[in-house]
């Protein structure tokens, strides 16, 4: 009863502080913080249990790191490793020795001094992921390289934890700890191993059962069962939740997983950031406020400019290492467990450890604004500083070849849209090239054949060594909606004449691309819609003809209004520009088809369909305006001109058979 009620008064207590703050347009985190801490022990002390909260809360960041496994793959890990290990060994050494060093200076012991580096050097995975899946950010390159390192400091939590009673003169000797780092492998490879074979069996067989609930409590049993047992290895048990959901990730289930588990997963994330801020006194902000500023500052500004350098140093350009590094200004979680490991061992005084809270929860709670101001600053550090230092660092990448292309299609991204264009592409043998931000990806792809090169594609270097004034087309294909419009913003400039295609998540984002001259934007918003809309059709046996007509109108409609803000903002002339409503297509005559061996004068198409013929391709040659003596032949390309459902009809007639 005692739990049930300090709940209800942490809950009741949180709805009124988040409200508060989110009148103020502040995020709800620093609400669940300030309910904490007045709710705490040594405020108002309004919850009498907080171990038992604390207890909760811990389910709350298993829950998270469980979701962001599923809503991940293995495949993807894999290919961000370099960036996992390189990237992430990188920040979490030269913020260990910087901390080390700035606490010797002011006197601590080097012990000490090291275990505040230990401190310093993890970040929030529970706050940076919450806030980069709210933004629609995990699929950019800055959300990438963020999740590496942080997956990387999770792995480091053990090692972390193993020296600490070291430091404090006590603690196992080097042997005992190599076995214990031995064990610790050997159970996350047996959890890997195990869940990647094991789990789709059991999920198959609780599936055939046809009980929702069943599945429910077999996910939560495989993802607390994968958590303790690497717990018990001596790991985190976040890291062994990553590991389970990153299992369940590759099964035909794991969208199903992820809408059961997601209630539950905000539910028990409040309790965490509620329990954080119960452990503070407020005390010490009023007797030391300049000495918590003052750390608070030196935590924000060391990791910035560590975590910036060791985003530089792997070969990433300005933008997305600036845009990391205040992602990772916080200090984490599992700092407030080794802090407490310290404390144990004499490595901290209580006044200390009470300065490090207070410093911990502001800078956690700086976060939101961390990351808000993170591209007004890349924007400015890029325009302010030269080329050559913004552009990123190729030497991981390979040696790049000035490209000789013409009329080709130049690709900015190569994520899974950027990737299938160019399968595509290279199928049909159309010229392209590929720009990306990741050294890794380079290398690999270009032991493949594939034609890309490094860098940031919003730099005009970038743009002029990929020939934008010699493409044809542009298409903008990453997931960040600032680095697009940047995109489009230089490119038009560079080349006026440019066809740009750009993609994007949501409605909203489409009408400053078109301001900025974007030819073509695809929400993903409104395509998933018409899927949506089409599956369902197909699945209740609605003719196919119905179908398409009624995507048809679908597509009118909603990109009629998209349209119609195009030739608001538009910057090219193109033959959109100026007809509403009509739309050109090509097709290839079907051998065999109606409209093989048939001159232009019989009118079938106009007469049968209504699209006008334009331009006829046969080959290498190009005949703009045909004679109506012209005879269509196997394999010739029509280019058409008509509405949706006009291009709709005529399409049939060239496969349709004589």
């Amino acid at each position: 009863m005692a739990v049930l009620f300090d709940l209800e008064i942490l809950f009741g207590l949180a709805i009124l502080t988040v409200l508060l703050v989110r009148r103020l347009a502040l995020p709800s985190i620093i609400g669940f913080l300030a309910a904490g801490m007045i709710a705490g022990p040594h405020a108002l002390a309004l919850v009498k249990s907080s171990h038992q909260v604390e207890q909760m809360a811990e389910i709350g960041v298993v829950l998270l790191l469980f979701t962001i496994g599923i809503e991940f793959s293995l495949k993807e890990l894999m290919r961000i490793r370099q960036m996992v290990f390189l990237g992430g060994g990188l920040q979490t050494a030269l913020t260990i020795a910087a901390i080390a060093a700035i606490g010797a200076a002011c006197g601590y012991s080097i012990e000490q001094a090291i275990f505040f580096g230990f401190l310093a050097a993890l970040s929030s995975t529970a706050i940076i992921m919450k806030l980069l899946l709210d933004g629609g950010e995990m699929d950019t390159p800055h959300g990438k390289t963020t999740l590496g390192i942080l997956i990387f400091q999770d792995l480091c939590v053990v090692p972390l934890m193993l020296l600490t009673p070291l430091l404090g003169g006590s603690g196992k000797g080097g042997a005992d700890i190599l076995l214990m780092m031995l064990k610790a492998a050997a159970v996350v490879v047996a959890a890997h191993y195990g869940a990647r074979y094991l789990i789709p069996w059991i999920l198959r067989q609780v599936v055939s059962a046809r009980s929702r609930e069943l599945f429910i409590l077999t996910v939560i049993f495989i993802g607390f069962g994968t958590a303790w047992l690497t717990a018990e290895a001596g790991l985190s048990l976040a890291l062994g939740a990553f590991i389970a959901g990153l299992a369940i990730s590759e099964s035909e289930y794991s969208q199903q997983v992820l809408g059961d588990i997601i209630p539950f997963r905000d539910a028990f994330m409040s309790l965490f950031f509620l329990s954080v801020g119960m452990l503070l006194d407020p005390a010490v902000l009023l007797k030391y406020p300049l000495l918590v500023a003052g750390t608070v500052v030196t935590i924000i500004l060391v990791k910035v400019l560590v975590a910036v350098s060791a985003a530089r140093a792997i070969g990433l350009p300005l933008r997305v290492a600036i845009l990391s590094g205040l992602a990772l200004a916080q200090i984490g979680e599992f700092s407030f467990v080794l802090s407490q490991t310290g404390l144990k061992y004499g490595l901290m005084s209580p006044d200390l450890y009470q300065l490090f809270l207070a410093a911990s929860i502001a800078t956690m709670a700086l976060t939101p604004l961390c990351l808000r101001l993170a591209n007004p600053l890349a924007t400015f550090a890029i325009r302010r500083l030269p080329s050559w230092l913004t552009r990123g660092n190729n030497a991981l990448a390979g040696r790049e070849r000035r490209s000789r292309l013409s009329g080709h299609v130049l690709i900015a991204g190569y994520g899974l849209n950027g990737r299938n264009l160019a399968k595509v592409l290279k199928n049909l043998e159309i010229p392209h090239l590929i720009v990306d931000t990741n050294p890794f990806t380079i290398s690999s792809e270009r032991k493949r054949g594939e034609k890309i090169i490094f860098g940031d594609a919003s730099q005009p270097e970038v743009l002029e060594h990929g020939r934008i004034a010699q493409a044809k087309m542009l298409v903008i294909a990453i997931s960040d909606a600032a680095a697009s419009r940047r995109i489009a913003a230089q490119a038009r400039q560079m080349n006026p004449s440019i066809h740009i295609i750009a993609r994007t998540r949501y409605l909203l984002e489409v009408e400053p691309l078109y301001r900025l001259g974007v030819n073509e934007v695809i929400p993903e918003e409104f395509e998933t819609s018409v899927e949506i809309l089409s599956r369902v059709l197909r699945t209740l046996l609605v003719p196919q003809d119905e179908i398409e007509q009624h995507i048809s109108e679908v597509r009118r409609d909603g990109y009629g209004m998209l349209r119609s803000v195009s030739r608001r903002h538009s910057h090219a002339v193109g033959i959109s520009g100026y007809l509403a409503g009509a739309e050109i297509a090509t097709f290839k005559v079907g051998h065999g088809s109606l409209l093989a061996g048939e001159s232009l004068s019989k009118g079938t198409i106009r007469s049968m369909s209504g699209a006008t013929v334009l331009v006829i391709k046969r080959k290498s040659e190009v005949i703009p305006n045909p004679d109506p003596v012209w005879e269509l032949k196997p394999d010739d390309i029509v280019l058409l001109l008509g509405s949706p459902e006009q291009l709709a009809a005529a399409g049939r007639l060239f496969t349709r058979p004589a």
